[in-house]
């Protein structure tokens, strides 16, 4: 049987990689996405652009929808013949959700329920949504782990991630409907947003500009390649069903200083970097770290990419585009 899976956030970096995973099952993909301005929306259309092509090229086939996830009438025609959702839309970043903690409040924790409200309505089979490594907030305990109490967010955003988190968990045991809760540890790769160090800083030392360090290169992130992070959403979604709720971590396993990145990316860019030093921005955490073991026991998730790999294929994406 044909699966037919609504992707939110369908035309971000993210998302438009599990659009393709899907469309190469042959699965019917409904996109939708309402170009929110955090970044020129020419990047999603560039990005739309890939999907049609992967379609093209596929036994599966793909609807984009322009609207809004907070639109119950919107997500109601979205989910109209759905059998699934990978809900990936959301408002992203840190420190802009500390200058607008009411935008995201609206979309991340508001515009979640309201497409929890149409799933149930539509009948929809499973639900995989994207959380954060940030609700983690700097617990001391490292790998973070799922079963950390993750009580005490630093962030708008984060905060958002963990109730959007409990939300869900309330659905499940009200409607029954499988939920899986993704934490993803700072994604990277070809389609990276530009806001994101790595592809900010591979443009900044590529054209001799200088890159801003805040802090003193030590704070460490567990930087994951995006085709890691869409193998781990393949994976909830094929088995959520057999979990009912479930919450587990897409990491690398693998955390890396600041001043290292650098350095990788250096490397790979063939430049030495000139870097300005800033102080530690509020909301940003000291650490992540991906403790694997249920991603690994239960999704059969395993990571491959390295650090350096993954970087240089970011580059070669980089380039081609520029």
């Amino acid at each position: 049987m044909t699966q037919r899976v609504l992707v939110t956030g369908a035309a971000g970096f993210i998302g438009s990689h599990v659009c393709e995973a899907f469309l190469r099952r042959g699965a019917e993909v409904v996109g939708l996405d309402n170009f929110d301005p955090f970044y020129d929306r020419r990047f999603k259309e560039t990005n739309l652009e890939s999907i049609e092509t992967t379609s093209s090229n596929s036994t599966g086939s793909f609807q984009f929808i322009h609207g809004d996830f907070c639109d119950a009438q919107t997500v109601q025609r979205a989910c109209q013949h759905a059998d699934s959702i990978i809900h990936l839309g959301a408002k992203a970043g840190v420190r802009p959700s500390i200058e607008d903690p009411v935008g995201y409040v609206q979309a991340n924790l508001v515009g979640t329920a309201c497409l929890l409200q149409q799933a149930q309505a539509a009948g929809v089979k499973r639900i995989v949504v994207a959380s954060s490594s940030s609700v983690y907030g700097n617990t001391p305990a490292t790998p973070f782990s799922e079963d950390a109490r993750a009580t005490e967010p630093i962030s708008p955003y984060a905060a958002t991630k963990r109730s959007t988190e409990l939300l869900g968990h309330a659905h499940w045991h009200l409607t029954r409907q499988p939920i899986a809760m993704l934490r993803f540890f700072t994604v990277y790769g070809p389609r990276q947003r530009p806001d994101l160090a790595i592809r900010l800083f591979m443009e900044r030392i590529a054209n001799g500009q200088p890159i801003r360090l805040f802090g003193d290169g030590s704070s460490s992130r567990d930087y994951t390649f995006i085709d890691d992070i869409v193998a781990g959403v393949m994976g909830a979604h094929d088995c959520i069903d057999q979990f009912g709720f479930r919450i587990w971590n897409l990491g690398s396993d693998q955390p890396i200083a600041l001043h290292d990145l650098v350095e990788t990316i250096a490397s790979t860019v063939g430049k030495k970097p000139v870097i300005e030093r800033a102080p530690l921005q509020p909301g940003d955490v000291e650490r992540t770290w991906a403790d694997l073991t249920r991603s690994k026991s239960e999704l059969s998730y395993n990571p491959s990419t390295s650090l350096g790999d993954g970087v240089a294929a970011q580059w070669v994406w980089h380039q081609s585009v520029q």
